[in-house]
């Protein structure tokens, strides 16, 4: 037997084991994607033939040609949630890879004296700032966990990059969907998608923030959260022959490359050829249009928040202000514009597989699939375990939609109909939907695309440990849906 086999407590050994079981078997993202779109059509064709199962509209039989019609009619149907998606991101990262950003992620990274801190503070990192804005913290989780990958490697500290890599997810794992970029709440913040003639009909008025994002059990609920992340994490980080530094996955001479850290020179010597620039140049990388032109964006953004309320905190207020706070820190008209381009190839994996999760969610809706799922779970439960079975619902369906606003859009208006039966609030019942659509984002790679393509890692490298961290959760998110209440507050 070898020392790895022996060495360390068991619930590291543990994760070590079925890290090293996920990663012989699990596909590239967009496989998975191939495999569940097959996976939902022969569901829904074999329970719709059997009569388990029936459309929404009540209206025929639902055969292979009714099942692809579905799939086709989904795959383009959320093409501007898509765009507000990608925006999201784009935005985020542009903010993440300033030298500024990058600076203060390098003076972090050396923090940490071993293995188990490090890993620590860049989940700790990528969970706080994911309840700002996902797109940020999944941006900044992945350039931090390289960065600490290398910091640690010059300070000779052997910590595990792929857990390194699971820490910078934890905020799309966990805590995003709480926060200010959450789909699901900020969707009933929008008085044209509920009240009547909508598929919110069941919500007379929108829900603001307060009930939902900023309440105190959604505070509590993210707290919690984070320090038993945290704690689980501290535990299962490999130590000894288990620990494969960044050097295993990336080669030492291109560790230091710019494309990493936000300073590529070439873009940050526009000002110093000024003198040498024609008009159209010079006009080009003005930072005086540049700059007056975000402090505009930026004061309209605090003017509408001041005097609307926190209510009006919707996805494309969201979208426009890191929009403009991009520009603001940038200042360079040209250079924003040359980091958007390159945030373009950490948008194009989901571009490219949003499509064909949109086709499954058209088949789990129209087969009624979907609805099913919602109704046996929710109908299992009572007014105290009704956070618990939505929690479940949302997570189970993650696997096969992993867009939190596809997905509310799909379950959400069964959720908040059995709410309102049972007399839970819409707030608390949302924010547990939410729960289950973060937690199965650590088995599902879709939303992981951007990260792997910054860490230089496989999915199947870093997913064995994310699927440890899913598993850990189960107990906990269970004891505390149910126990943690909301009317108290």
């Amino acid at each position: 037997m070898s020392a790895s086999d022996t060495e360390g407590s068991v619930i590291e050994r543990f994760g070590y084991r079925l890290s090293g079981i996920i990663e012989r078997w699990m596909p590239n993202p967009f496989l998975f994607a191939i495999l569940l779109t097959y996976l939902v059509f022969i569901a829904g064709l074999v329970l719709n033939q059997t009569g388990t199962i029936e459309p929404p509209n009540g209206n025929g039989s639902v055969g292979p040609v009714e099942m692809i019609d579905f799939w086709f009619g989904g795959f383009w149907g959320f093409l501007d949630f898509s765009m507000q998606m990608v925006v999201i991101l784009m935005t985020g990262f542009v903010l993440a890879y300033h030298p500024a950003a990058n600076n203060l992620l390098v003076r972090l990274a050396k923090l940490p004296n071993t293995p188990a801190q490090a890993v620590v503070l860049v989940a700790g990192f990528s969970m706080a700032v994911a309840w700002i804005h996902w797109g940020f913290s999944l941006i900044l989780g992945a350039i931090f966990a390289r960065e600490m990958g290398k910091v640690a490697h010059e300070r000779g500290i052997n910590v595990h990059y792929p857990l390194l890599c699971v820490a910078g997810y934890m905020g799309l794992g966990l805590t995003w969907h709480w926060g200010w970029s959450g789909s699901a709440p900020l969707l009933l913040t929008d008085e044209t998608e509920v009240g009547e003639g909508t598929a919110f009909a069941i919500v007379p008025e929108p829900v603001p923030v307060t009930e939902t994002i900023i309440h105190p059990y959604t505070i509590s609920l993210t707290l919690l959260s984070i320090l038993f992340a945290v704690a689980v994490l501290y535990l299962i980080t490999p130590s000894g022959e288990r620990a494969r530094g960044i050097t295993e996955y990336i080669p030492e001479d291109e560790l230091y490359e710019t494309a990493t850290d936000g300073g590529d020179p070439a873009s940050e010597s526009n000002d110093a050829a000024t003198d040498e620039m024609v008009p159209a140049e010079r006009i080009n990388n003005s930072r005086v249009l540049g700059g007056l032109f975000a402090l505009a964006g930026v004061a309209y953004v605090l003017w509408i928040l001041v005097t609307d309320g926190i209510e009006v905190w919707d996805l494309n207020t969201i979208n426009f202000a890191f929009l403009m706070a991009g520009i603001l820190v940038w200042t360079n008209p040209s250079t924003y514009r040359d980091k958007f381009g390159e945030a373009s190839s950490a948008a194009a994996g989901i571009i490219l597989l949003f499509p064909f999760f949109a086709g499954i969610q058209g088949m789990m809706a129209d087969s009624g699939l979907a609805g099913a799922l919602a109704e046996l779970i929710i109908g299992l439960s009572t007014t105290e375990t009704f956070p618990v079975f939505a929690w479940l619902a949302a997570a189970l369906l993650n696997l096969f939609v992993p867009s939190g606003g596809g997905q509310w859009i799909v379950m959400g208006p069964s959720i908040l109909e059995a709410a309102d039966q049972l007399g839970v609030e819409f707030g608390h019942a949302t924010m547990a939907f939410a729960v289950g659509e973060a937690h199965t984002n650590l088995l599902n790679p879709f939303w992981a695309i951007p990260l792997l393509a910054i860490t230089r890692i496989k999915a199947r490298e870093m997913f064995g440990y994310a699927a440890v961290m899913l598993l850990a959760l189960f107990p906990f998110l269970a004891i505390v849906l149910y126990l943690l209440p909301y009317g108290m507050f």
